[in-house]
């Protein structure tokens, strides 16, 4: 099964395109589940699993940031294998965000550590040095049916500083779209982009480009960030996009659910985000 083909079966299973962000703040996980900050961070996401699995109310792929964990030295790299092996035990897709991306030895190097080592069904990486820097993440995708989404057009508010620069008439992320395209053209769709939700012209732009070459789009910025999944969805119809492909990601909002709900049920309280936000999608 080639990463397309996942995306479209994890949507289907679920009735879903929500992307969990898990994004471990340990202040705020030690609040609710107490223990080191390996038995915590490991605890605290194994439980959202589970009640996932309990309530059919599985996410259309579980999205760990790699530095929220790595910051924790080894304590947090085993937490993060440990919520790497729940999510694919769970049959749910993983997305890990690393956003690699350097010199073509280093990026195979990269690659062999998120999808071998992690288990990772995608990666997220960094187009800025080239086909060389992306070519080994890439490979992966054509020979083995794994997933990459290239960083296009960000959520963050330091994204126009580059990406919105103009060259040869048109944005830089029109053209790194353009790239994306052609660097995916014998990968089976494994290859998709990262396009924010709080920019929503940009957005716009990118979903009517690639909608008809059937490129995945990873979508964050959605909840706390200030994007409205309403929105998104409504952009993504109104361009022809194969909705399964895509994936809206929350991180917060899903994570720590249970703050603004007032319970110490933060399992609970995820998986109601999870259903509010497939709510606003509207699947």
């Amino acid at each position: 099964m080639n990463y397309a083909e996942l995306l479209r079966e994890s949507s289907g299973k679920g009735k879903s395109i929500v992307c969990m962000g898990a994004d471990p703040v340990l202040e705020k996980i030690q609040a609710v589940k107490k223990g080191s900050i390996e038995e915590s961070i490991s605890g605290f996401y194994s439980e959202i699993i589970d009640a996932c699995v309990s309530e059919g109310t599985l996410p259309a792929a579980i999205k760990p940031n790699y530095a929220f964990y790595a910051q924790h030295g080894f304590e947090g790299l085993r937490a993060l294998k440990t919520v790497c092996e729940k999510t694919k035990s769970a049959g749910i897709p993983l997305i890990l965000d690393g956003k690699r991306g350097d010199i073509g030895k280093t990026s195979a190097a990269y690659a062999k550590e998120l999808f071998d080592f992690w288990g990772a069904d995608c990666a997220t990486i960094a187009p800025y040095m080239g086909s060389d820097s992306v070519g080994p993440f890439i490979k992966y995708c054509e020979e083995k049916g794994k997933g990459v989404y290239i960083l296009d057009r960000t959520s963050n508010a330091g994204a126009v500083d580059l990406q919105n620069l103009m060259v040869e008439g048109k944005p830089l992320f029109l053209k790194t779209a353009e790239k994306i395209v052609e660097w995916g053209a014998k990968a089976n769709g494994g290859v998709g982009a990262v396009v924010g939700a709080t920019s929503t012209a940009e957005l716009q732009q990118l979903a009517e480009f690639f909608a008809a070459k059937k490129v995945p789009l990873l979508i964050p910025g959605v909840g706390s960030q200030g994007g409205s999944a309403e929105e998104v969805v409504k952009i993504l119809k109104d361009s022809g996009s194969e909705l399964a492909l895509q994936r809206i990601n929350s991180s917060s909002e899903i994570n720590y659910a249970f703050e603004k709900a007032g319970t110490t049920d933060f399992a609970g309280a995820a998986v109601k985000a999870i259903k509010e936000l497939n709510r606003q999608i509207g699947l």
